[in-house]
């Protein structure tokens, strides 16, 4: 309870006064990650002993519920929290100098960091990966190009995937490349749907110089260490949808009371009332599995499928009652600058960031053995 009361505040004072500024201005100010650490948010989930504010995974799922109701934007959480999953491997693979100039002024809020996987021409794919990185001494050569990569626009550096062996899987490793290198370009800003305050990049790498010391964890392993993040990232964006959902529902309960037609309030009518049940129940069910899924995890339950179904589930609330609201809402909703049209928009990126619903789908059928 304490730590959604420091959410809330930290969100009702930084954040929501100012997220239509960011969405317009399409990133958030540095500032703002500064001040997050100062309060331990940007550390939480992280241990001390590498930079962070402990807790587990729990704790930071409570932030992000609060961040969304409060703050208003799942965008926002994007934006500020690219680091949950992208620094991960190197919190826990990466060597002491690893830590030291990259996990811990990241977790302080003075660097921001990419994770670059996702490429031109291939998405899910992660085996195929084409960018290479040719161990030439002791540093490695990169060649590629990466997109849809959040936070790209302002990363001080990048957690990317490259192939440094045999095509496959078993040839990809994890590489920290500096911006700051030479060949390193952020060829476009990516305009998009959604997610407007939370800056998207193509990125390119044009033989890049990047020291040995970088690679994260063993050559040639770096599948594995990516296939760790996907379950934290899915149950993140599991969160974000379900409290979007219920931030939507809150919007069109509160529009259903205030706006009146023909000498009624919304909600004085039986349809409407109907409607706003069924967006309850869609808010409820999902937040009910994922909350019973996050905490198995938390114990340490390997639940690949369920975590599928999970983002699967709440992204079909998310999308249902952003719909559904904004329909409520009628010719406002439709406006751009409602807040019930940001999340409308923001919805739909759910069925596609952190593995599409047919990846999902895909994933549970193989096992359950179907």
């Amino acid at each position: 309870m304490a730590l959604r009361e420091m959410v809330r505040g930290f969100a009702e004072k930084e954040i929501a006064p100012n997220i239509d500024r960011w969405e317009k201005d399409g990133l958030i100010p540095l500032d703002l990650h500064r001040k997050a650490a100062d309060l331990g948010l940007l550390g939480l989930g992280f241990d001390e002993s590498v930079g962070g504010s402990g807790g587990d995974s729990l704790d930071w799922y409570v932030m992000a519920e609060e961040l969304v109701l409060s703050g208003r934007s799942s965008g926002l959480l994007m934006a500020l929290f690219t680091h949950h999953v992208a620094l991960v491997p190197v919190a826990a693979h990466g060597t002491p100098d690893q830590i030291a100039k990259f996990v811990r002024p990241t977790l302080a809020g003075e660097k921001l960091v990419a994770l670059g996987v996702t490429e031109p021409g291939g998405g899910s794919d992660v085996a195929n990966l084409r960018t290479t990185a040719r161990r030439d001494g002791d540093t490695y050569v990169v060649n590629g190009a990466k997109t849809f990569i959040s936070t790209g626009v302002r990363s001080d550096f990048v957690i990317a995937a490259v192939r440094t062996g045999e095509a496959g899987h078993k040839g990809i490793s994890l590489l920290l490349i500096e911006k700051s290198s030479p060949g390193f370009e952020v060829t476009r800003h990516l305009d998009k749907l959604g997610w407007d305050c939370s800056d998207t990049a193509e990125l390119s790498f044009d033989d890049v110089r990047v020291p040995a010391e970088n690679l994260v964890g063993p050559e040639n392993q770096g599948f594995r260490l990516i296939m760790e993040l996907f379950e934290s990232e899915r149950l993140a964006q599991t969160v974000m949808a379900y409290t979007t959902a219920q931030r939507c529902l809150d919007l069109a309960v509160e529009w259903a009371r205030a706006r009146s037609t023909f000498g009624k309030p919304l909600i004085a009518r039986q349809l409407v009332r109907h409607n706003l049940s069924d967006m309850a129940r869609a808010v409820e069910v999902s937040r009910e599995f994922a909350h019973r899924v996050m905490v198995r995890v938390n114990a340490g339950e390997a639940l690949v499928p369920q975590v599928c179904m999970a983002k699967k589930q709440a992204t079909d609330a998310a999308q249902f009652v952003a719909d559904a609201a904004l329909q409520l809402h009628g010719g406002s909703g439709y406006m751009r600058d409602t807040e019930v049209n940001r999340h409308y928009r923001d919805a739909r990126v759910f069925s596609i960031a952190g593995g599409t619903d047919e990846i999902l789908a895909e994933i549970v059928t193989k096992w359950m053995g179907y």
